[in-house]
């Protein structure tokens, strides 16, 4: 079980949380240089990097319900008042990405876009509320969350580039050749 965290959490800090600059860096790079990079084979394995995140997800919450049903919280919060927002992160998180096996839209850099936005909305929306109530409190110097969506988004475009050199350097190795 802790190995299935630790793997999930190095996931989430070095590529998941990132995938929003990712993909966006991939779809301005697209629109200003059409069809001259390998962005479409980048955004597949995009595709296929949400996808086995998800299995390993899928897996560490079935895992996680099977053996360790006492500490499992999501029992207790799917069933309060907030159970339609837990149930539908729950299907965001664990369904959506799926559909990305579906060849015609997983192509679709927006598309993309939006399972990676809808994978993580809770991160997302967390992050949200911490700004917003830190902006509020006069004894703060220095926001953490702004820290944070900084790093992912230096992250996630030093990612999306890196993975477009990698894929440019292929393709010349393959055409010398």
């Amino acid at each position: 079980m802790e190995l299935f965290k630790k793997i999930i959490k190095i996931l989430d800090s070095n590529l998941i949380h990132c995938l929003i600059p990712i993909i966006t860096t991939l779809i301005i790079i697209e629109f200003f240089f059409k069809n001259r990079f390998e962005t479409k084979k980048t955004i597949n394995l995009i595709r296929w990097s949400i996808i086995i995140y998800t299995i390993i997800t899928c897996l560490y919450f079935l895992l996680s319900f099977v053996f360790n049903q006492m500490e499992f919280t999501f029992i207790y919060l799917g069933n309060g008042s907030y159970k339609i927002i837990y149930w539908i992160m729950l299907i965001f998180s664990l369904i959506l990405p799926f559909t990305l096996l579906i060849n015609k839209v997983a192509t679709k850099y927006w598309y993309v876009l939006l399972v990676a936005f809808a994978m993580k909305i809770g991160f997302y929306f967390e992050q949200f509320i911490i700004f917003s109530t830190s902006l509020h409190r006069e004894y703060v110097t220095e926001n953490e969350s702004l820290k944070f969506v900084g790093i992912y988004f230096s992250q996630g475009v030093f990612i999306a580039i890196l993975t477009l050199i990698i894929f440019e350097i292929v393709k010349k190795i393959a055409t010398n050749k």
